[in-house]
């Protein structure tokens, strides 16, 4: 009984402390419902980009043809789903000039949302194979560089990488 009549104001004070962080933890949120009334924002209003490696089927396909494709030929990549479709310009990409641009071209990589969604490992094998532009992808971030490019998020592109 002491302590408390010593420490009353203390205790006070953290019962209304607790209260407070109680309230602010456990107050209603943010309720958001869309309907066919409220209009869509900009960035609401893009769909997922269908493309390559979608289906189960396809991403062993597509890993099959990154092991054997180019032992014997085959160019399993412009059969897939979203492999198809004017290609990109991708020397728009930092540390991609036309010769590397080539390179990649004759790999069946022609578009943004193909370097975008490659695997660490498919980009460590693609790197492997690059010859005197090894390291490049990791050096100048062009996975990270293709993402944006492929959303078409040219305003994250420019803020975080500069002018195309």
């Amino acid at each position: 009984m002491e302590f408390i009549q010593i420490y009353w104001p203390v205790l006070l004070v953290g019962l209304l402390a607790g209260l407070i962080a109680s309230w602010l933890y456990f107050r209603p949120k943010q309720n958001v419902r869309l309907t066919d009334s409220v209009p869509l924002r900009p960035h609401m209003n893009q769909k997922p980009a269908r493309g390559e490696g979608h289906g189960f089927s396809d991403e062993v396909a597509a890993a099959a043809s990154d092991v054997a494709g180019p032992i014997i030929g085959a160019k399993v990549h412009a059969e897939l789903p979203g492999a198809g479709g004017p290609p990109d310009d991708l020397i728009k990409l930092k540390g991609v000039g036309p010769k590397l641009a080539e390179i990649l071209n004759q790999r069946g990589i022609r578009r943004f949302d193909q370097i975008a969604k490659l695997s660490p490992g498919q980009v460590e094998a693609l790197d492997e194979s690059l010859g005197a532009f090894r390291g490049r992808f990791e050096r100048d971030r062009i996975v990270e560089q293709a993402d944006y490019l492929a959303r078409g998020d040219i305003d994250g592109y420019q803020a975080k990488f500069g002018n195309l």
